[in-house]
């Protein structure tokens, strides 16, 4: 048998590679088992008729389709019906990336305006002829906003628009203002707030925009042309900046103001109630049952002038490319826009439905609520389904505010909106040859092949190879997980920073999105939204943020380790409460607390004898507001991390220092300190790169305010992914960018930290 030079037989060393070989063995098989067995669970899964279905709907719009799913499955016995509530905000990516690989709904409900981005997608089917064979069954405008180029994409569910809440007794049911310019007239008399509006969102300037005879976009030669900076813009603005100094509207206005004002009316003592607010049929929902009130279309801002149309969105039923079971989704989409399944959704959902049979019923001609937005929606102009209508939220709403906030004039602020769309919409970089990069790459593979091939034949690495076998069975899960949620996400991240385009049309163009970064995409180096411009604000925010950190961490650890201090265990679980909750619901209460007339930040200053700040109108205030947020979610980390560290420290060598005549600060500065410097290092880089891509803060807090400077590096490539045409590509390098500064920066500081 022989015998190695440690004494042991030398079968052992192979009994060890044969176990190895076994684990690595039993480890692909419990990898490539499940999808070895996938087509067998897929077939028996496919006996079952499945149908799934996606919606955002929530409150009472979700109670009516669940009704009538419980419906659907009590005619359909047998089929299995998956039904997701996706959140809003999300649902339009996770649609893409759910259908893109086969894994999203047959049927979804959305609105009209994504059918043009959906189309490019490639998310949405036609619908089939036979569903459409009584097409006078549908409310003709909302039928005509789904056909594009001919074809039907979606069959209409519902109508929605803004309209003119009028609370009662002060407005009673058979009267309404006759302009706007009435409401106005009425707060001068009153000194009071007399229409409740979200004066600085685009979609709800709309209506004032059309009714001084404007439009936000006009499709002319094939092109979105960005028709905001035409001269009725201007005029929208003059009136909206006249109406607040009036004291008509309020300032910095959001959805939970106007549900707060309205609620509250006009009544004796209260200074912030309204009782009128122009808003949709989702206000409804958020007003107290016993509330009484009246819904009419929105008057024109001058007494006999233009009307004040809104924005119409369509709600359609849409169907995915390809179906589990074709005959199961048609069935569907004709029982959910049936006449008895309208009746169900407009009397639960209080939906403005667009099945014409439906209106029929007594009860829903009655309805003050849905005949006023029935009729506010015969006179709204259906919103335009192209990409470009999604690229003009952003710089109009950014123009509305800087007006609002006297940081503009209206003209400057609309030139400026107007560069903003162009520079969104211009075309991507052309196509570049790939062949330099393809050799590029096949070199970097030579070489690694041949480093590959040396090691081979290297005898002694050979054998620290098979020594290491054991090792490896043992690592391998670990490094398949990685590889599969770390490092091909990060190789595919970095493989679309070299194309461009929209969507999933992308093509090769180099290192052009780079160029473009680098460049400031030909515009001012340090302009506002500029790579070099975000950067700062970006190392501002992670320096400001983590000395905080560890400033107040260090502070307060050092304070609950001394013993003299009762009730240590109390404030220790207390004061890591703020890093336990999370990050997301922690700022969207600090964005109301910053809140410029709500406010609990305001109302201490009020108290104080301090006039309310407009904490998101300036760069400062706004950057304040974001890095306090921050400080209270991150100080408990360095807290807990210093409390550990200050364990290890011997207290013999403090107690020696104090004998010697040392002061607390000499015995901070001289002992404490440096001894905790080791632990410290690790936990300041790690807090430096989870700050530097803090997103949660700075999106939901400021959401870049003012005018996208609070911005940091993760924020605007967000921004370019998902509300700038969803260039994809452009903001991959963004992302890359990112990883290499984060990469030098944390290397930077280690070998800085090894050389002391």
């Amino acid at each position: 048998m022989g015998v190695t030079s440690t004494g042991r037989p030398r079968s052992s060393g192979g009994a060890r590679r044969l176990v190895a070989l076994l684990r690595v063995a039993l480890l692909a098989l419990a990898v490539l088992l499940p999808s070895a067995l996938a087509p067998s669970a897929a077939r028996a899964e496919d006996e079952t008729a499945r149908l799934v279905i996606w919606h955002a709907y929530r409150g009472a719009e979700k109670e009516a389709i669940d009704q009538l799913m419980d419906r659907f499955r009590a005619d359909h016995p047998g089929v299995e019906m998956r039904v997701l509530a996706v959140p809003f905000d999300a649902y339009a990516s996770k649609l893409e990336a759910a259908i893109a690989h086969g894994q999203g709904p047959d049927v979804f409900f959305d609105a009209h305006e994504r059918l043009g981005s959906f189309r490019e997608k490639g998310l949405v089917g036609a619908i089939d002829d036979d569903l459409l064979r009584d097409r006078a069954a549908f409310d003709p405008v909302a039928l005509r906003t789904l056909t594009i180029d001919g074809q039907t994409w979606a069959l209409p569910v519902a109508r929605k628009c803004l309209a003119l809440y009028l609370r009662a007794p002060q407005w009673p049911a058979d009267a309404a203002p006759r302009s706007l310019d009435e409401l106005v007239e009425l707060a001068k008399k009153t000194r009071k707030p007399t229409l409740a509006y979200e004066a600085s969102n685009a979609y709800a300037h709309a209506p004032l925009l059309h009714g001084f005879g404007g439009r936000m976009l006009d499709a002319d030669g094939g092109r979105d042309r960005y028709a905001f900076a035409d001269g009725p813009a201007r005029d929208s603005l003059a009136w909206i900046l006249a109406a607040i100094d009036a004291g008509a509207i309020p300032e910095e206005a959001s959805g939970a103001l106007v549900t707060q004002m309205f609620t509250t009316g006009s009544g004796a003592g209260e200074s912030l109630g309204a009782d009128a607010a122009i808003s949709g049929p989702w206000l409804a929902g958020e007003l107290p049952p016993a509330l009484a009130y009246h819904v009419a279309p929105i008057p024109p801002v001058h007494r006999g002038g233009a009307p004040t149309r809104p924005f119409l969105t369509v709600e359609g039923a849409m169907r995915a490319p390809t179906l589990r079971d074709p005959t199961l989704a048609k069935a569907f989409l004709a029982f959910v826009v049936s006449t008895d399944a309208a009746i169900v959704r407009a009397k639960v959902g209080r939906q403005v439905v667009a099945t014409v049979g439906a209106w029929r019923d007594p009860s829903l001609r009655d309805d003050r609520f849905l005949t006023g937005f029935r009729r506010a929606a015969d006179d709204a102009i259906p919103m335009p389904t192209t990409p470009g209508m999604r690229a003009a939220w952003e710089p109009t709403t950014r123009a509305i505010q800087k007006v609002l906030r006297r940081d503009m004039s209206p003209a400057d602020a609309i030139v400026e909106a107007a560069h903003r769309f162009d520079d969104v919409t211009r075309p991507p970089p052309s196509p570049r040859d790939p062949r330099l990069m393809v050799l590029v790459l096949g070199l970097i593979a030579l070489l690694g092949a041949g480093q590959a091939v040396r090691i081979a034949r290297d005898p002694e690495q050979r054998r620290e190879i098979r020594n290491s076998l054991p090792a490896y069975g043992y690592l391998a899960h670990a490094v398949v997980i990685v590889l599969l949620l770390v490092v091909v996400p990060l190789l595919l991240g970095a493989a679309t920073s070299f194309f461009a385009g929209r969507g999933r049309e992308l093509h090769y163009v180099g290192f052009a999105n780079y160029f473009e970064i680098l460049t400031a995409r030909g515009g001012p180096l340090l302009a506002s939204g500029s790579f070099y411009a975000v950067l700062a604000v970006t190392v501002l925010w992670t320096v400001a943020n983590v000395t905080l950190h560890l400033a107040i961490g260090m502070a307060l650890a050092l304070l609950l380790s001394r013993p003299v201090l009762k009730l240590r265990g109390v404030y220790r679980v207390l004061l890591v409460v703020p890093w336990a909750v999370p990050s997301y619901v922690s700022a969207l209460a600090w964005k109301g607390m910053f809140h410029r007339q709500l406010g609990a930040v305001n109302a201490i200053l009020g108290h104080l004898g301090v006039e309310p700040v407009a904490w998101f109108s300036k760069f400062a205030t706004a950057f304040a507001a974001n890095v306090a947020t921050n400080v209270w979610l991150g100080f408990p980390f360095m807290m807990v991390v210093t409390l550990g560290a200050l364990t290890s420290i011997p207290r013999e060598v403090l107690e020696a220092a104090e004998v010697d005549g040392a002061t607390r600060w000499q015995r901070f500065s001289r002992i404490t300190f440096p001894l905790l410097r080791p632990t410290l290092a690790p936990s300041v880089v790690l807090g430096a790169v989870w700050t530097f891509n803090m997103f949660n803060v700075v999106f939901l807090v400021s959401g870049g305010e003012p005018d996208g400077r609070t911005e940091i590096l993760v924020s605007e490539a967000y921004r370019w992914a998902f509300t700038r045409q969803a260039q994809y590509g452009y903001a991959s390098a963004y992302a890359v960018l990112i990883f290499l500064l984060l990469l030098v920066t944390t290397r930077g500081l280690k070998r800085k930290e090894v050389t002391r």
